[in-house]
């Protein structure tokens, strides 16, 4: 599998996004909801403060902010380890360069792999998340192959009004897809947990606090959105976030 171009930065921002295989279900019985957030829980949340999230029958979406990881928890997710791949390539270059040449670029190396294993902690988490779920319900439904639309997308989000409408379109997604009349009778997003209907841990309040203010407050956005019809924004845009060019 590539890697993904898109960095993982502490403190960014990203929508985790992806859907099923043919734009098939990804989801088939409440069960299946209920394993996708323990392993949300399990893989993820380590590493991405989770803000919403939604769970529809053939799609997701989560919003969450990258953790600052300390360097040894990333070693220890790594699929190489990225001290060996250093001290490897810092041998490999003390042997053809000079001395001072040599330092120079060992320490750029090392940079490097630095880098590179911060920006694969969260990557590999979802890897692992995706494809212990993808086994989950390939055994139970006596399936096999492909369940989600290659692999998971992830955008950073870069403007403040692009994270507040965002948060507004994951949770109105159950009513604008037809699921159900109002967002708290959709049982599979935190909007529970935002209007305080129920006590969950994939929430965070202050957030809720410092940009909407009260749970009211954000449940008018979400209604006037949801009552707004032939929303334009390109943030709203479901055919804009399933593009598949990066996959």
């Amino acid at each position: 599998m590539p890697r993904r171009a898109t960095p993982f930065l502490p403190d960014q921002y990203y929508h985790f996004y992806n859907r099923g295989n043919n734009r098939q279900a990804v989801f088939f019985e409440r069960e299946n909801y209920l394993y996708f957030l323990r392993g949300l829980k399990k893989y993820l949340h380590e590493y991405v403060e989770i803000l919403v999230y939604c769970l529809m029958p053939t799609h997701y979406h989560i919003l969450g902010k990258v953790r600052q990881t300390k360097t040894s928890e990333v070693f220890k997710t790594s699929e190489v380890s990225a001290v060996s791949l250093a001290q490897a390539e810092i041998s490999e270059v003390l042997k053809t360069s000079s001395e001072i040449s040599a330092v120079s670029l060992a320490q750029t190396k090392t940079s490097e792999v630095l880098k590179t294993s911060e920006v694969s902690a969260v990557s590999l988490a979802m890897q692992k998340f995706g494809i212990s779920y993808t086994k989950a319900i390939n055994k139970r439904f006596e399936r096999v192959g492909a369940l989600f639309q290659g692999q998971f997308q992830a955008k950073p989000i870069q403007h403040y009004n692009h994270l507040l409408n965002l948060c507004v379109y994951i949770h109105a997604n159950p009513v604008k897809d037809g699921l159900v009349l109002l967002p708290e009778d959709w049982e599979f997003s935190n909007y529970l947990e935002w209007m305080n209907l129920r006590e969950g841990t994939l929430v965070n309040r202050e957030f809720i606090e410092e940009n909407f203010g009260t749970p009211e407050a954000y449940k008018k956005l979400v209604t006037e959105y949801i009552e707004t019809p032939n929303q334009t924004s390109e943030v709203f845009k479901t055919s804009e976030v399933f593009k598949t060019s990066e996959v």
